[in-house]
């Protein structure tokens, strides 16, 4: 593992506006104005978080995907970020990771929000895979996933492998709820000895819901390396891998933790 530098957009979006939205982030991602190697969206960031799955939705390699593909290519950097798609007759929210190499992998959504019928319009996703980046093991996970420890729980080896070292969460999460979102994003740090980020949208959606952002990186021990507030800002910040790799060998806490085991 070596240090890893993100990039971390925060942002308002156009309510279901593709276009407008490629290229607006198409823009934020050029303004960065320097080499990183994790570039991340926020949740449904080509359309706002809508259920409008028939006009919004769209099949795997068109559009969205096209566009990840070219900007991974283009800066060299991994590129992610949830959109709608379609398989058949069913939706996902689907987080894309695309590689400068031109591959294209996914994470479906576990964690549908109800509150909002994500779960009468979207397909639970049942898988959990791990990213690779630089060195580093990532954990994709989206929004409402936040609230749900045991499936991002990360399992350790007797020979102490861990699972992963960042859990990166995409979100719409409204600003009426943002303390939880604070606290949630440490509390997953800490448990799971790994760094976490968290990117949130900001401004009013289509639906008059209000987003304040609050998108943050923390460490191991849940100290804050990265905090934007509620404006629009990208947030740059570079992990570094020994002080995760010693935290872990000198507090070994993950020696003491529960089994056990999920079922889809």
């Amino acid at each position: 593992m070596k240090d890893l530098k993100l990039a971390a957009i925060q942002s308002d979006l156009y309510w279901h506006n593709k276009t407008a939205n490629l290229s607006m982030f198409e823009e934020k991602i050029w303004q960065i104005g320097e080499q990183v190697d994790l570039i991340v969206l926020p949740e449904m960031f080509t359309t706002g978080f809508t259920m409008d799955v028939a006009n919004m939705s769209e099949p795997m390699n068109l559009d969205a995907c096209k566009w990840l593909k070219a900007m991974a290519s283009q800066t060299k950097a991994v590129v992610t970020g949830s959109v709608i798609v379609r398989e058949k007759d069913l939706f996902f929210n689907r987080l894309l990771w695309a590689t400068p190499e031109g591959e294209l992998t996914f994470y479906d959504k576990r964690h549908l929000f109800r509150m909002a019928g994500e779960d009468s319009h979207f397909s639970m996703g049942t898988e959990m895979p791990v990213f690779q980046v630089k060195g580093w093991n990532v954990l994709p996970q989206i929004c409402y996933d936040l609230r749900f420890p045991v499936w991002s729980r990360n399992r350790v080896s007797q020979q102490g492998d861990f699972g992963y070292d960042l859990s990166l969460y995409i979100a719409s999460w409204p600003g009426s709820r943002v303390q939880a979102w604070d606290i949630l994003l440490k509390a997953r740090a800490v448990e799971n000895w790994c760094y976490t980020l968290g990117v949130n949208r900001v401004g009013v959606d289509g639906n008059g819901i209000a987003y304040l952002g609050h998108s943050a990186v923390y460490d191991f021990k849940g100290s804050t390396l990265g905090f934007v507030g509620t404006q629009e800002q990208t947030l740059l910040v570079t992990l570094d891998a020994s002080s995760l790799l010693d935290y872990r060998d000198k507090f070994p806490a993950w020696k003491d933790a529960d089994d056990f085991e999920l079922k889809a």
